[in-house]
């Protein structure tokens, strides 16, 4: 069997080792697969040979320009989309393994007329909302609704993918619903049952949805020893840890800056995934550790904490808490997306959003209670969700023979 992947990273960040680790159980089983991506050049060498990148940093560059004049997200990228899926022709993939298609690095008609023209089977893992509005990634921390029939005057113009000038939302929801439509053998996939309840009030609920959480790698999360007390000076603290691969308003930054002010002296927040411009404005009494791609690194800081944070507000699934759970660490989460699901199977704690004296309530109890068993978080295995992708491998393609054989 050959299967393409398609996402915006390749290796990197959490969808990317997600697109990883599948090459690699597709590897060890004997088959054949390729991870097309666009955004950074930055490969780890052991996703090297699975590497197909779609167009340059120029086209991205370009593509992002269409996006911020014209909300062309998606709909640029032209000759680097028509370049790439003549290496798709050559490789001729079985299977094709949508995940991040957008990120301003595919044309997504072109991408959907290939799909549409060769009758592959498709599986496509939705990582948050984008598929099914018009134009953002997330609603729900504006309570928008508008996807439900129809996108238009966008609340959300200028967050990602931002667009400066023209809101072509109404127009891009109508091309996204019939490209996406088009596709003959289609299977969704979500992270969360959250997700999947969005999907199902979206223009995709007539298609197949499945349910596969995102894993883990259990060899590495799990509780271990660190020097990192004895390192950032913090033996007598009780730390309080939060991750994101991007720090924002709605990813919880200005409520973790809060949080600390408001816990005592006993208490430590460390904040891990900010950029190195972003630690220069945050208050000392936070430690500031920038990204990091090492899960080595990660599972030490999980290890070490007394009570993990995950105080977003918009997650489709959020593996950091998964990962904490799984190094031992108690969780506390909002009241929001797919967080209280998570939360709810690692018997992690959940608060109102923006209700601070119920976070600060969380993490004082949390923090003096015992550690969690990390076993929680073993149904959140890499090797299950490797398992059952593999099997929806197999069970579509099966599916695909069979409709061949009785034409």
């Amino acid at each position: 069997m050959r299967v393409l992947l398609v996402n915006s990273v390749c290796g990197i960040g959490s969808t990317g080792r997600i697109c990883a680790q599948l090459a690699f159980a597709l590897k060890e089983r004997g088959d054949e697969c390729k991870i097309a991506y666009g955004r950074s050049a930055s490969v780890p060498k052991d996703c090297s040979e699975f590497a197909m990148r779609i167009g340059t940093k120029k086209d991205v560059a370009e593509h992002i320009a269409e996006t911020r004049l014209f909300d062309n997200h998606g709909f640029a990228s032209k000759n680097a989309t028509e370049k790439w899926l003549r290496e798709v022709q050559s490789f001729n993939p079985d299977v094709i393994h949508l995940h991040n298609i957008h990120g301003y690095y595919v044309n997504i008609e072109m991408l959907f007329s290939y799909i549409k023209s060769q009758k592959k089977p498709v599986v496509w893992t939705l990582h948050d909302c984008w598929s099914f509005t018009g134009h953002c990634a997330h609603y729900d921390n504006v309570g928008c609704t508008k996807w439900h029939d129809g996108c238009f005057d966008c609340p959300q113009k200028r967050q990602y993918p931002a667009s400066f000038f023209k809101d072509a939302s109404k127009e891009n929801y109508k091309k996204k619903k019939d490209l996406f439509l088009s596709a003959p053998d289609l299977t969704l996939v979500t992270p969360s049952h959250w997700l999947s309840e969005q999907v199902k009030q979206s223009f995709l609920k007539e298609r197949t949805v499945k349910v596969i959480p995102n894993g883990i790698d259990l060899d590495v999360f799990h509780p271990c020893k660190s020097d990192l007390r004895l390192k950032y000076g913090l033996k007598n603290k009780k730390i309080v840890l939060s991750v994101s691969n991007v720090w924002d308003e709605l990813k919880g930054l200005d409520t973790m800056i809060k949080l600390a002010n408001f816990l005592p002296e006993e208490y430590k927040v460390v904040l891990i995934g900010l950029t190195g411009e972003q630690a220069t404005h945050i208050p000392p009494n936070i430690i500031c550790i920038e990204h990091t791609e090492s899960q080595q690194e990660l599972a030490k800081w999980y290890s070490a904490a007394d009570v993990f944070v995950n105080a977003s507000v918009q997650e489709t699934m959020g593996l950091t808490s998964v990962e904490a759970a799984a190094c031992g660490a108690p969780i506390v989460v909002p009241d929001a997306t797919a967080l209280p699901e998570v939360a709810s199977a690692l018997g992690g704690a959940v608060v109102k959003p923006n209700d601070m004296d119920s976070l600060i309530s969380a993490v004082k109890y949390l923090s003096n209670e015992s550690r969690k068993d990390e076993h929680a978080a073993d149904k959140f295995s890499l090797k299950n969700m490797t398992e059952s992708y593999l099997n929806l491998y197999d069970e579509v393609l099966k599916t695909k023979s069979k409709v061949l054989m009785q034409r």
